[in-house]
């Protein structure tokens, strides 16, 4: 296995895109292998890396049907339901509260 070129931010050749870009170009990489990377540094910590793929060999973008629409609609339903009273509430809720604010944050009832 031969090593990925790498290349500096901004500095990546004509034909390659992170996958970000291509799906601003309506593609998708369509199960090619990672083309090579691109490396962002930073001063105190490790370089941030992407990867990039060939244009040439990307595929379009699957179209969204009704049946994959609806099942996003529900997964989006299901994860701003409250478990504890059941209700919608209007943002995706945190997973570190496990329940809407008003529930995480209201007192017992009948303590002792």
């Amino acid at each position: 296995m031969s090593a990925l070129p790498v290349y500096r931010w901004q500095l990546a050749p004509d034909g390659l895109a992170t996958r970000r870009q291509l799906r601003a170009m309506g593609l998708r990489p369509g199960g090619q292998d990672v083309a090579a990377e691109l490396q962002r540094p930073r001063r105190r910590r490790g370089p941030l890396v992407a990867y990039l793929y060939r244009v040439d060999c990307a595929r379009p973008v699957r179209p969204m049907t009704a049946a994959r629409a609806a099942a996003l609609a529900k997964a989006n339903r299901a994860r701003r339901t409250c478990p504890a009273c059941r209700r919608d509430a209007g943002y995706v809720i945190p997973t570190a509260l496990g329940t809407c604010v008003p529930c995480a944050y209201t007192p017992p009832v009948g303590g002792s």
